[in-house]
């Protein structure tokens, strides 16, 4: 019996507030210093667009690495030692470690500030083994999707005030973040409750669990999650098109600032918001898990199409409410993927997921920011500066396919129980299978 089996609604409703409260802060955080980063690697190099698009691409790579690597290791230690711990700790970090971004004189410490906030943004899984520990099956859908909306509102909010802040110092986004963080540890000390009673923890840490390559073994054993887990993967993969290239692609297709480009990822956030708040929820007994899975893709793929092809800001904006339409994807693809897990490995889960999430951000900051220099260059084979968007177009398109393969035989309250896979013995693993390859989330640095 899962822990929200056993705890009074009334004690479910306050737990999910908290860590809603907790996701809000943390994205809030991030959010403030999305507009402004890559001008702050442009001012710290004195290079060009395309300079600085390559050296943001390094940035996001070795961010989501160490996300990588240490995504799995938050999800196993929250398994073993509880969620409260996790959150706590990676909140306090992310608080020094903005304070270091503040003050960082050169580009290689500004990198170093970005590679420690990458090891603290992984307590995100965490989050979401929180939500899985006090939520029925169910409900847990909706209650993902009221998760996304704090990062939602993390992007209203955050993004607009980084862009004002950024215009009385380029620093003063980065303090902000700083206070914001460590007031989330303020608040989670005094009042974030454990979700994961220790008789429902793991007995021991184990490292085998622990390594990003033994979490996404994790992921074989359950070939339901396995094949949904292919779809996340292409999903956060496309978003990097996003994470790499936003602020610069509209500084230089449209002569946004920091200011206008703050504005319209609070627009991102707020359709964002109202999608994942209102319409998952409400969607969800019409449509269905499979049907919402698919229609999201679909439109996501027509949001990025408007993005790669767009040669007036009027229509580029026109994307954006196709691509949070898109986001109704998410919540009942991961409530999914958590019927599909024992309850004391669904830190490991989201540990795993998170990973995927990070394998993608290795590849895809280098990929799109690569091709959006190379489509700006003088050795571009067409004019296209929105190449980035369009392969992400092809991304999602293909994650359609494969969601429309893949969910054929699953619901969510309706687990598809494995009769052919036998969970290997505590602390072994089955051999890794070949890469079947999940925001934004960071969730906001999946956004960022």
């Amino acid at each position: 019996m899962s822990p929200s089996a056993i705890q009074p609604p009334h004690i479910r409703r306050a737990a999910v507030a908290f860590i809603f409260i907790t996701v809000l802060l943390d994205t809030l955080a991030f959010g403030i210093i999305i507009p402004v980063l890559p001008h702050l690697i442009m001012k710290l190099i004195g290079g060009s667009y395309v300079q600085a698009a390559k050296w943001a691409g390094t940035f996001g790579t070795l961010f989501m690495l160490v996300q990588f690597v240490c995504s799995p290791i938050q999800g196993a230690l929250s398994d073993r030692f509880g969620r409260r711990t996790v959150i706590l700790i990676s909140s306090f970090g992310l608080g020094v470690d903005f304070l270091l971004m503040a003050v960082a004189p050169t580009l290689w410490l500004l990198l170093v500030g970005r590679v420690v906030s990458g090891m603290c943004a992984a307590s995100f899984s965490t989050a979401n083994a929180y939500i899985a520990d006090v939520t029925p099956p169910e409900k847990r859908a909706a209650t993902f999707g009221l998760l996304g909306a704090a990062f939602g509102i993390g992007f209203i909010v955050g993004p607009a005030l980084g862009g004002q802040l950024s215009e009385l110092s380029i620093r003063l986004p980065f303090w902000t973040a700083a206070v914001l963080s460590l007031l989330n540890f303020g608040y989670g000390f005094f009042v974030l409750p454990e979700s994961l009673p220790r008789e429902k923890r793991s007995p021991r840490f184990d490292w085998s669990h622990a390594n990003p390559f033994g979490s996404l073994m994790l992921l074989r054993r359950y070939p339901q999650v396995f094949g949904l887990a292919a779809v996340f993967f292409l999903i956060n993969l496309a978003q990097f098109s996003l994470n790499s290239t936003y602020v610069l692609y509209a500084d230089y297709r449209f002569h946004w600032g920091s200011t206008a480009v703050g504005y319209t990822l609070s627009f991102v956030g707020l359709c964002s918001g109202l999608v994942q708040a209102v319409l998952v929820g409400r969607l969800m007994p019409t449509l269905g898990a499979r049907r919402m899975i698919l229609f999201g893709l679909a439109l996501c793929t027509v949001g990025y199409l408007f993005f790669g092809f767009a040669s007036l800001s009027w229509l580029f904006l026109l994307g954006i409410p196709f691509l949070s339409l898109g986001g109704m994807s998410g919540p009942p693809a991961q409530a999914m993927m958590t019927q599909q897990v024992d309850p004391q490995e669904q830190g490991r889960l989201q540990g795993a997921l998170t990973s995927l999430a990070s394998l993608a951000g290795v590849f895809g900051p280098e990929l799109f920011s690569d091709l959006f220099a190379l489509f700006i260059s003088d050795r571009a084979p067409l004019p296209l500066p929105g190449a980035a968007f369009v392969l992400a177009a092809v991304l999602m398109a293909v994650s359609t396919v494969l969601a429309l393969r893949f969910t054929g035989h699953l619901s969510v309250g309706h687990p598809v129980p494995d009769t052919a896979a036998t969970p290997a013995p505590a602390g072994e693993l089955p051999p890794l299978a070949a890469p079947a390859e999940h925001f934004p989330p960071d969730s906001t640095e999946h956004s960022s």
